[in-house]
Order: C-alpha cells, then structure tokens, then sequence
C-alpha cells in the first residue's frame, strides 16, 4: 500500500489588526482605513492541507473565495480582513491545479469550521460528490442564527452543503483523526495526522492561531465564542501533542508558515 503524503498549501494571506489573533489591554481594533495608526496590522497567512491517502484525497478546509472584496462586502469583514496579500499563484484553484488536481478528484472534504476564511471556496464541492464532514455543534450552530451572517459565519459559504457530521475526536482514515477543540467555534476541530518518516503533525486551525497564543500560559484572541472551552482545547491540543511529539501547526501564524515545506514544491510523509 503505498505511503500517506501531507501536502501545505500556502494561500497568501489577509490583513488584520494584531488584536483579532492575540488580546493585547487597553486595545482598539482597526479596520484597514485605519491600519496606519497601528503599530500592529500584520499578515494573518492562510493554508489547507492535503492528505494523500491510499483510500482518496482528503481536503482540511478550502479558504477563502477569489471574490471576498464583494462577497463580503454585506458583512464588512474586507475591511478588517482584507485578503489582499496573495499572488495569483497561491489562489485555492491555482494550488490544486500545481498538483495537477481537478476538484472531483478530492473524496472527502474536512472543515475545521465554518468561518469565512475557512470555508469560503465550500460550494465548489456541492456537486462533485465529496464527502464534506464538520462538526455536529458547528453545523447546527452556523445555521441556527437568523440572516445571512453572523461574525465571521457567512451561510452563503455553506448554506445548502451535504454535510456529513461528526461527534467528538474521530478517525476518519487510517492515521487521520480530527479532534474537538471548540472555543473559537462551536465545533471547531484540529487535525492530525501520523506519517510514517515525518511523524505526527497537528494542525490547530483556529483554535490556537498562532505560537504567541500557544504559550505556556496561552493568550486568548477577539474572537472566541467560549473562552474557558478555548483554553481546555488549546491544554487538549498540548496534551496530544507532548504524547506523540507532533509537530503543531498553527491557525494563521505568519513566522511559521515559511518555515514549514509547502506545496507543490516539497511534502511531508
């Protein structure tokens, strides 16, 4: 049977105030009108991930839409969360065509959760007949609200998906388990993997954005549905990894994304 190979996709990254990822007192958020009156508007890089599994491709979230300057535009999110720092290149369709990808050729679509930089290119996969798997907690809680939008929730993204749901830590192919790590989200979850020459790699998503916020102690962010679930995710997430020293891939960490080997040009396995 042939190897697992985890492929990073680097997708650019939005603009942000450095307060959304990590709660500094006494700080007011900007929006990208007024990013020159902070000292702190940073990259907030985005990545999937690919797994090449001897039973089909499995996708860990799909980003954001080429769109967002107007897709977002009824929630205000462009302007404190401008993806304007991407190169046509890193585009989720430019990625996958690297590897000589069509979307019908990914079997099983896995959302950390359903944020708007997490899911925004999800309707691509309505009709290819993927499996398209998100927590129970975060489906019921991104389409239990009334409108369109709710934060960073946009239903347009995930409204009238075929969703698979999930309970709790669960394998979902040999050496591919997702874990419950809710307080960002409802359900938010992280992955892991365990590869046979690289190890374990675990990849937060959000619910550890970055290794500032990872600590010992870790340092909550603006957006967190749950602050004690958060912190019990971000130990979870410690615990799991200390035991099968894993390699801990965070959110949106702008240091760590150039250190790591990104797709199409290396992988790990």
């Amino acid at each position: 049977m042939p190897a697992t190979k985890l492929h990073i996709l680097h997708h650019g990254a939005m603009g942000c105030d450095l307060t959304w990822l990590l709660l500094k007192p006494g700080r007011n958020i900007s929006s990208r009108q007024h990013m020159d009156q902070q000292v702190e508007w940073v990259d907030c890089p985005m990545h999937t991930v690919l797994v090449e599994h001897p039973d089909g491709l499995i996708l860990w979230d799909t980003t954001a839409p080429r769109n967002w300057e107007t897709h977002w535009v009824p929630t205000g999110l462009q302007d404190f969360f401008p993806y304007d720092r991407v190169t046509e290149e890193q585009y989720f369709d430019s990625r996958l065509a690297q590897l000589n990808l069509k979307l019908e050729d990914i079997k099983t679509v896995v959302l950390s959760h359903l944020h708007f930089d997490h899911a925004g290119n999800l309707q691509l996969f309505k009709s290819t007949g993927a499996r398209i798997l998100v927590q129970s907690a975060e489906k019921e809680g991104a389409l239990g609200f009334d409108g369109p939008f709710k934060g960073a929730h946009i239903k347009a993204d995930y409204e009238g998906m075929p969703f698979e749901t999930i309970e709790g830590d669960v394998e979902i192919a040999d050496g591919v388990s997702v874990l419950l790590t809710p307080g960002h989200t409802w359900g938010t979850m992280s992955l892991r993997v365990d590869l046979k020459n690289s190890g374990t790699m675990i990849f937060t998503s959000d619910a550890v954005y970055m290794s500032d916020a990872y600590g010992p102690p870790p340092i909550g962010a603006a957006i967190v549905w749950d602050s004690l679930a958060w912190l019990r995710s971000v130990e979870k997430v410690r615990s799991v990894a200390e035991k099968t020293n894993a390699t801990v891939v965070f959110g949106h960490d702008a240091k760590q994304i150039h250190e790591l080997r990104r797709a199409p040009d290396a992988f790990y396995d």
